[in-house]
């Protein structure tokens, strides 16, 4: 029968509920008199008329405020409240009603009180049982699911863990079991009939509950704070989802929707540093910026962050048609008042046509993120990874001078420190190519700032989307080195910091960024597999889920990356920004190199282009043979 009541359709449903309320209501309205006079036959059964009345006025006020339209499996405090008022609204109507009918022979007012009192817990507790059996007892329907369910801890039994213990008593993917709170006064105590219990706990509830996942509802804690949790918690091999900080949840409300994988930039630990408003806006507010490469994963974030300091014109410039597509898009979205965004589809080696676009909208100021950085890649094509990251920068540098621009900031990287590959080589040349140029032209008006930084989280080419695949896949996830370390820092801290850099100290200025601790990305991964409730398959482990192996250092690849040739390194007014004293080379003294390197990238004369690098960038000192793809090796 049970089996049946679920399948049937809304209308019969709520046929069920009408009929039981006809039912019941006389009966709750006879034990109220019984109740007062201590008879069960309440004078031989003498009010008989009014019994039948009470659902005759019920039953029209309880559909008119809503108590059918509810849906048992999902209803809540809200609803028991409609219970109360429309219980209330008919037991008062039914005494004026028995009263104007000369039906209250023998009936005390108490009889009222008593008659909506147990009313309400009949009407309203029928609901409630209805829903536990649903959810909790049937052994068909919804408890499928239940069954199936995740079994989860709430860790943090505040107020977003209290929402989300509510959101999760209406999902079927997740089963709340227990909550687990830092607040030593809080142990023992029941929040929505959930325990709260102490971390050091954790171990025996994962034993004795079986518990598949944890929920981190912490959404105000410190990021050092939630990667000491996160560390803590990657030892069980549960899965643990989490949900963002407070100002990223719509209207404070917690919902499923919120629910998400744990952020990467939890496992690192690094506290972000509120932005210098001043200095965001100092080379933005109210004038023409170009970011080249607006379609890459810095170039993008750099324009989300510009147009948010409200430049006259922002110039979208992007060679890949999708990629500047898909930011103009975006940023259309915003509909920001005042703010012309351009897209401009072009590359950094067409100096006629940059400087065109230059020249067309008086462009104050350039953000130059157009590169080729993916190591591997551009060390198999050294003279398109050369061409663009070399020249493009000169030719832009360049036709910024021609037209008058007055800041100009390169987005280097830290590969640029001692380079052992062709990208980090070439982005070096770039930077002393802009050292020249700024003491070239220390007289116009022009300061070229250079920020070099790690990786980034999420950009592309990252490790970490490759990790989350591999892991979905089932494994193996792929690491080069057991001891290869990276630095890493999310888009958006990395964009924040290049604006505010970009507009401090001097002409010919590096600028580095602190990254933080380097992480051993064999660590990371171990804690990617831990906290998708897997383990890791090793030889102390052989019936682990996801093996990690070792592929061995690509070419030109390292196993630590640095941010400072020399140890000349000074502070700045920002906590996160340091200035790099770098040696540079004059511009007499470059220029012929220049020169000799147009000609080799011409006539693609990998061996040449090779000796420029080693000649002009310090520290070069590639450890592989350079792979020439339409001819053969050249040692």
């Amino acid at each position: 029968m049970l089996q049946l009541l679920l399948n049937s359709t809304r209308k019969q449903k709520k046929a069920v509920f009408v009929l039981f309320d006809l039912l019941v209501l006389p009966v709750c309205c006879w034990f109220s008199y019984a109740l007062r006079y201590g008879d069960w036959t309440a004078v031989n059964f003498v009010h008989w008329p009014a019994y039948l009345l009470a659902p005759v006025i019920a039953i029209p006020i309880f559909v008119k405020m809503g108590m059918y339209r509810a849906i048992i499996r999902y209803i809540g405090y809200r609803a028991q409240w409609t219970v109360i008022k429309a219980v209330s609204l008919s037991v008062l109507i039914w005494a004026v009603a028995v009263y104007m009918l000369a039906l209250d022979y023998n009936t005390p007012r108490s009889v009222i009180l008593i008659f909506g009192l147990v009313a309400v817990l009949v009407i309203g507790g029928s609901r409630m049982f209805a829903r536990w059996i649903i959810l909790h007892q049937f052994p068909g329907g919804d408890s499928k699911a239940q069954k199936h369910a995740d079994r989860v801890l709430i860790y943090g039994a505040g107020s977003a863990g209290r929402q989300l213990a509510t959101a999760l008593g209406e999902s079927g993917e997740f089963s709340a079991i227990a909550f687990v709170d830092d607040d030593k006064t809080l142990r023992g105590m029941d929040i929505n009939d959930l325990r709260v219990y102490q971390p050091d706990e954790i171990a025996g509830l994962i034993e004795r509950y079986d518990i598949d996942s944890v929920l981190l509802a912490i959404p105000s804690v410190s990021r050092l704070r939630r990667k000491a949790i996160v560390d803590s918690l990657s030892i069980f091999n549960l899965r643990v989802l989490t949900l963002p900080a407070l100002s990223d949840i719509a209207g404070g409300k917690v919902s499923m929707s919120d629910v998400r994988e744990v952020d990467i930039a939890d496992l690192l630990g690094r506290e972000e540093v509120q932005p210098d408003k001043a200095l965001l806006s100092a080379c933005i507010l109210g004038q023409n910026v170009l970011v080249t490469g607006a379609g890459g994963s810095i170039g993008s974030e750099l324009c989300r962050q510009i147009v948010n300091q409200r430049p006259s014109t922002l110039i979208l410039y992007e060679q890949s048609e999708f990629g500047l597509y898909s930011i103009e898009q975006e940023l259309k979205q915003l509909s920001l008042e005042g703010v012309d965004v351009i897209p401009v589809l072009g590359s950094v080696l067409d100096f006629p046509y940059l400087e065109r676009v230059l020249r067309q909208y008086h462009v104050n100021t350039i953000y130059h993120a157009a590169a080729y950085k993916h190591v591997p890649l551009v060390e198999a094509n050294m003279i398109a990874g050369v061409r663009n990251n070399l020249m493009g920068t000169w030719n832009t540098a360049e036709a910024a001078i021609a037209c008058g621009v007055k800041n100009f900031v390169l987005i280097s990287t830290d590969k640029a420190v001692r380079p052992t590959n062709v990208m980090g080589a070439s982005k070096r040349f770039a930077e002393l190519v802009l050292q020249a140029l700024s003491q070239r032209e220390k007289n116009r008006g022009i300061r070229f700032a250079m920020v070099r930084f790690g990786n980034v989280l999420g950009s592309s080419g990252s490790v970490i989307p490759l990790f989350r695949r591999q892991i979905r896949e089932g494994g193996p996830v792929t690491v080069t080195h057991p001891e290869i370390t990276r630095y890493f820092m999310t888009i958006p801290e990395a964009s924040s910091l290049v604006i505010q850099a970009g507009s401090m100290g001097s002409s010919g200025d590096v600028f580095v960024l602190d990254m933080g601790k380097p992480v051993k990305i064999k660590t990371l991964a171990k804690q990617m597999i831990n906290l998708t409730g897997l383990s890791v398959k090793d030889i102390n482990h052989p019936d682990g889920d996801i093996e990690i192996s070792y592929t061995g250092l690509r070419d030109g690849e390292k196993l630590y990356e640095e941010l400072l040739i020399g140890s000349n390194v000074q502070a700045t007014d920002h906590p996160m920004i340091m200035r790099a004293g770098e040696a540079m080379l004059e511009w007499d003294e470059l220029k012929p190199i220049l020169d000799q390197m147009i000609e080799a990238l011409n006539r693609y004369d990998y061996i040449k282009v090779r000796q420029l690098l080693l000649e002009a960038v310090d520290g070069y000192d590639p450890h592989h043979e350079i792979v020439d793809p339409m001819y053969s090796s050249i040692t």
